[in-house]
């Protein structure tokens, strides 16, 4: 079964620097926008940032295998070579990481990669990968 695309609409406080980030550093292309809103293809998914001065930002915080993972946050699963090429580039861009690219569930039916960043407006990011993507749904 193909899995369909989905939508995501989130706030940002700055379309110029959310166009950078999404296009630029994270290599999102760009479809269609206006003064308010840009849409993204998010690796086939539609994201789009719409602007919200002050709607944006980090709120919260749950733990997990030890890390403080920030709630809410967004992203997409991605295979092994994709996840590594992306933390590369994020690196080689100056992305600062709130947790690292790392191997979260060590050992475990769950063993993930898992990274976390911010965009410009404080939204939070999570990309992960699996060794074995029929693994995502393996509960401990």
């Amino acid at each position: 079964m193909a899995i369909q695309p989905f939508h995501l609409a989130f706030p940002v406080d700055d379309l110029d620097a959310s166009r950078h980030f999404y296009g630029e550093v994270l290599g999102c292309p760009e479809g269609r926008s206006s003064d308010h809103w840009i849409d993204f293809d998010l690796y086939g998914h539609q994201i789009v940032a719409h602007l919200a001065p002050g709607r944006s930002g980090r709120q919260a915080s749950n733990a997990v295998d030890g890390d403080d993972v920030p709630v809410p946050h967004f992203g997409v699963v991605l295979d092994m070579a994709d996840f590594n090429a992306l933390a590369a580039r994020l690196k080689a861009a100056g992305v600062c990481f709130i947790i690292e690219p790392h191997i979260r569930f060590a050992g475990l039916p769950g063993e993930q990669a898992t990274m976390f960043f911010l965009d410009p407006s404080g939204n939070a990011l999570e990309f992960k990968a699996f060794a074995d993507i029929g693994r995502l749904f393996a509960k401990q």
